[in-house]
């Protein structure tokens, strides 16, 4: 029997190419369609093609835009972390240089991050019961980025470490929200290229920053000339984020937002991953405190302190590239060789000579990075999307609460004994090894 030439034609003009799991079925379809029907075959075949098409092009445009997002936000970071942590990278000398011992260094190097850390909590239930994230964010960065220059008006320890703390504050209401909006899209790029490329963005800003405070010193010697030549990256970040604000005014609709029956909770694995990270965040020496070590030991000059910080946030912004890139291929895995190298920092830095020294605050950088773009890339992932303000803010909140217990500790144990420090930074991060290897067996 002679097969129909109007079968075989709508065999041949059915919407495979949009609709490839159809394929099988088209004899049968066309049997049905016959001749008759072809010039509807064809509407069929070219409105299905043309909305795989949109579908393709609507895709591309929304990654092209949150690709856009995060690089202005990591501009914005840019300047942001050149302010502040150009400021970090000598708080602990110049606390030494105001009278302050070991101990008051330690304890305002971790309050300052009890209060950065812990605060999120508040900052990030405000977000997401209001949903005014671009308001708080703004505000957060209004506080930090005018204590920093402040400092340079410091008459006393105690005045500085408490702008030292107050900058932390600032960070801590910002964060939630903005790590929030960043989530939204990196959701099309994959999380931990988002955040890798963010974070990357972050901390070159940290390189610089340092580097223009070293040379300060270098030419005229002086902190408070330093702090205030730092009121200049502080006022360009303020001002670029009120152009991202204008520009995306609603980050959120970058990602879709599906009803999750699970939005009332947190699941479990959260909660163990989080005492993970609180361990790594205990054991991890804050810069302050190695800085004040490098001063007080003669360990390398005062001009080179700065130097190497920088040298630590160009480790970093690189390893959020490298091992953003690796974490959305392999997952929590990538953070076991990760917390391995962030703890080998601590004896290097508290025992190494210049070299050794240097080695180890590339390390501790490398650590920081992580601590920065992959931990709170992968909270993302275990979380309701309704739910990321809350999650967040708990979870560097906690995450806060450690790291103060360890600075306190740690600051105690440098004034009695360096090798229990050290002893103490290695065993706390080691241990959460086992940790993240439950997390990723259960995720």
């Amino acid at each position: 029997m002679t097969p129909d030439k109007g079968n075989t034609l709508s065999q041949e003009l059915l919407p495979t190419r949009a609709f490839p799991e159809f394929s099988h079925k088209r004899p049968a379809l066309s049997r049905c369609l016959g001749t008759q029907n072809r010039c509807l075959v064809r509407r069929v075949e070219w409105s299905m093609n043309q909305m795989a098409d949109l579908i393709s092009i609507t895709k591309k445009q929304m990654q092209r835009r949150a690709l856009k997002f995060v690089l202005l936000i990591g501009v914005v970071s840019f300047f942001a972390d050149f302010t502040y942590e150009g400021a970090r990278s000598v708080t602990g000398p110049y606390l030494a240089i105001l009278g302050a011992s070991a101990t008051p260094v330690g304890f305002i190097a971790g309050l300052g991050e009890l209060l950065g850390y812990g605060l999120r909590l508040v900052s990030g239930r405000l977000s997401e019961r209001t949903g005014e994230f671009w308001p708080i964010t703004i505000f957060g960065y209004i506080v930090q980025m005018s204590a920093v220059p402040l400092l340079a008006l410091a008459p006393n320890w105690q005045i500085a470490g408490l702008l030292i703390v107050i900058e932390r504050i600032g960070k801590a209401i910002r964060n939630p929200p903005r790590d929030v909006m960043l989530s939204h899209a990196a959701k099309q790029m994959g999380y931990g290229w988002g955040f890798g490329l963010h974070e990357a963005l972050d901390q070159f800003g940290a390189l610089f920053g340092p580097l223009v405070v070293a040379a300060v010193l270098a030419t005229r010697g002086n902190y408070r000339t330093a702090f205030a030549v730092l009121l200049v990256p502080a006022i360009v970040t303020l001002i670029l984020l009120v152009i991202a604000r204008f520009l995306y005014p609603r980050p959120e609709d970058m990602e879709v937002s599906v009803p999750n029956i699970e939005a009332a909770g947190l699941p479990r694995i959260f909660w163990i991953y989080l005492a993970g990270a609180a361990l790594v965040a205990a054991g991890f020496a804050d810069f302050s405190l190695i800085a004040y070590h490098f001063q007080k030991a003669s360990v390398i000059p005062g001009t080179w302190v700065p130097v190497f910080y920088s040298v630590a946030m160009a480790v970093s912004g690189i390893g959020s590239l490298l091992f953003g890139r690796l974490f959305d291929r392999v997952g929590l895995w990538v953070l076991i060789p990760l917390t391995i190298i962030s703890a080998a920092s601590a004896p290097l830095v508290f025992l190494g000579s210049f070299w050794l020294a240097l080695i180890g605050s590339a390390l501790w950088g490398l650590g920081m990075g992580v601590h920065e773009s992959i931990i709170p890339a992968a909270v993302a992932t275990m979380v309701p999307q309704q739910r990321r303000p809350s999650a967040y803010g708990l979870f560097t909140a906690g995450y806060g609460v450690c790291w103060f217990i360890g600075s306190v500790i740690m600051g105690r144990l440098y004034d009695a004994s360096i090798s229990a420090l050290i002893i103490f930074s290695v065993v706390a991060q080691i241990a959460a090894i086992p940790v993240f290897m439950i997390v990723k067996k259960r995720s």
